[in-house]
């Protein structure tokens, strides 16, 4: 039987590797060669960075919001743990129009609730209440346009249904907008907390 005496292909890295041991230098001494060596070739690609959907912001282990996911974005999301996306925006052909079926392809439930800019209401609020309720045992990513319908409905969520602090809950919503900017929102500021601070 013929042997084959041809040297086996060795990966690209291996070959600096071999003439280094032949001129017997040692490995401290072959470390930067090895750095420099590494840096070229490129690492091994990462989930998505969270942090580059816009308005991301986690506000605990279990609960994230933000304003608008890609499309690009939602393997990440699923990637990085989470097993709800509740979008509170309308729908738009064009940001959301296929994102309910993105995201229950990779996995995850989906739940829409389209909350009006102009007359945010009670029932939706409730609507997102019982949502985040029946998810209390599940990661969450909280979603509208641009992390403003979401902060302040999250916000109400986190001081009325869970009993956080007022103070710390509302410095979230700072890190996104100031409500009182907008005459409706302070509103309906005011009047969930007198519905649900009511009913306790």
């Amino acid at each position: 039987m013929r042997r084959n005496t041809h040297l086996p292909t060795l990966p690209i890295p291996t070959l600096p590797l071999l003439a280094l041991l032949k001129l017997r230098i040692h490995f401290w001494q072959a470390l930067p060669i090895f750095a420099i060596l590494l840096s070229s070739f490129p690492l091994a690609q990462q989930p998505g960075d969270l942090d580059e959907i816009r308005a991301y912001l986690e506000i605990s282990d279990r609960i994230s919001t933000s304003g608008q996911i890609t499309y690009d974005q939602i393997k990440a999301v699923g990637e990085a743990g989470f097993d709800v996306v509740i979008n509170l925006a309308p729908a738009d052909q064009e940001r959301n129009g296929r994102e309910g079926f993105l995201v229950v392809e990779q996995g995850m439930a989906y739940f829409q609730v389209p909350v009006s800019w102009r007359e945010p209401s009670q029932r939706d609020l409730k609507l997102f209440f019982d949502l985040m309720n029946a998810n209390r045992d599940r990661r969450v990513l909280v979603h509208c346009f641009a992390n403003m319908r979401v902060s302040v409905f999250t916000y109400l969520y986190r001081t009325l249904q869970l009993g956080e602090p007022e103070k710390v809950a509302w410095k979230d919503v700072e890190k996104i907008w100031d409500p009182s900017t907008q005459e409706q929102w302070g509103e309906f500021i005011r009047e969930a907390k007198s519905t649900w601070e009511g009913a306790k």
